[in-house]
């Protein structure tokens, strides 16, 4: 009777997990696409996000307890657009707005019909002028790319109650400044396109910093970001900048392969090139020349030259790091954030030596000082001027404040040796 009730036990936890595992995977591919519809037809972001909200948290009770539906995102939609009903219901306007939601295939799962996808109108108005620059990053990461506060507050650097209040200001400001949900023309796309970049870039980092995971990358999280590049390169043909993006991610993407090898993290110069993908790395060269061809330079642009510099080399020793150190002098013109000066810090080491860089890396401290990458920048610079006491402490601080496993394993080795 006990062997009959702990594999009953067993068996339920496994119909959980699978459950969570396939709710995720449907957040991930859905829920964007339903708060976009939401969004469209209510006129509230707020209203629309905070439905989908709900409905995920009926689907965890739910799936878990009587089952899978046989259409997850249908389901999905269906309890979002209830959960909707249901305040407006409470809502003075309800009787106004009832009637754009009385089609329950308004708000469907968008189907794959080649047309662009709801969410690019969407990525845009998240990043409506009328928001600041924290706020546009932090609320298109929830709404577009379904990230958590703390999700969010680690890709950003910030604390995640600074997140929360974000994302709940910035929404209130999109309802009451009637922020349409559209892709912007003329003069007023440029101003707001590098802020949709910047949210496609950081989603795509966001899916190589997993917390608890191994080397490999949130595959899912990251082709989104893929898949939105090319999305935006695509409507977008004639901005360099989105061409220069993408470029950028398809670089990395082409790298994936020699940089994560059976769970563990290879650094760059120690990859083995052979696992690279020449087709990917092809692609993103035709990518970078279109940006060229249109003649207006800026900052992922040049990220992506970077990046072809170290996607362009036999091995790591053949890397042209005075090339690089001026690629990123160029970057300083667009962005001159704390992360961009810790990267040129690296280049700057192979070029004018670990003094030198030190120097950089130290300065950056009062801005970097909880993120992991600084120290162990700081402790390779460190290690390189035979510093070894200092070289440890830093290595050790680096391995508390990394939360993914496979870095601290590959700091864990650097320590013991």
């Amino acid at each position: 009777m006990i062997e009959s009730d702990a594999a009953a036990a067993e068996s339920g936890r496994a119909r959980v997990a699978a459950s969570d595992r396939l709710l995720e995977r449907v957040i991930r591919e859905e829920s964007a696409r339903i708060v976009a519809a939401l969004t469209r037809w209510l006129g509230s972001l707020d209203l629309a996000e905070e439905s989908v909200a709900e409905a995920i948290e009926e689907a965890v009770r739910h799936w878990r307890t009587r089952g899978v539906p046989p259409n997850p995102g249908g389901w999905l939609t269906q309890a979002a657009r209830h959960n909707a009903l249901d305040r407006l219901r409470r809502d003075k306007r309800y009787r106004e707005k009832l009637a754009l939601l009385v089609d329950p295939t308004e708000v469907a799962p968008v189907m794959d019909t080649g047309e662009p996808d709801e969410r690019l109108p969407l990525l845009f108005g998240c990043c409506h002028p009328a928001l600041s620059p924290d706020a546009q990053l932090a609320l298109t990461l929830r709404a577009i790319c379904g990230l958590t506060t703390a999700q969010i507050a680690r890709a950003t650097l910030a604390p995640e109650s600074t997140v929360a209040q974000r994302i709940v200001r910035a929404k209130r400001k999109i309802g009451a400044a009637g922020i349409p949900l559209r892709i912007p023309e003329g003069p007023e796309r440029a101003g707001r396109l590098d802020a949709v970049l910047t949210v496609i870039s950081v989603m795509y980092s966001e899916a190589h910093l997993v917390a608890g995971g191994d080397a490999a990358a949130d595959r899912d999280l990251a082709d989104d970001a893929l898949w939105l590049a090319r999305v935006v390169a695509h409507e977008l043909p004639r901005e360099a900048e989105a061409q220069g993006l993408l470029a950028l991610l398809l670089f990395h993407r082409a790298r994936e392969g020699g940089r994560a090898v059976d769970g563990e993290l290879v650094l760059l110069a120690d990859q083995d090139r052979a696992r690279w993908d020449q087709q990917l790395i092809a692609e993103a060269h035709a990518a970078l020349e279109r940006a060229a061809s249109i003649r207006s330079p800026g900052r992922w642009q040049l990220h992506a030259a970077i990046a072809a510099c170290h996607s362009d080399t036999r091995d790591g020793s053949d890397t042209d790091w005075l090339q690089v150190l001026m690629l990123y002098d160029m970057v300083l013109a667009y962005d001159r954030s704390p992360i961009v000066r810790l990267n040129r810090a690296v280049a700057l080491a192979e070029v004018d030596g670990p003094q030198a860089a030190l120097d950089e890396v130290d300065a950056l401290g009062p801005d970097l000082t909880r993120y992991h990458l600084w120290h162990a920048v700081r402790a390779r610079m460190l290690r390189n001027l035979d510093r070894r006491d200092e070289a440890l402490a830093a290595d050790l601080r680096a391995r508390e404040l990394t939360a993914n496993d496979a870095e601290r394993r590959l700091l864990e080795a650097r320590i013991d040796h």
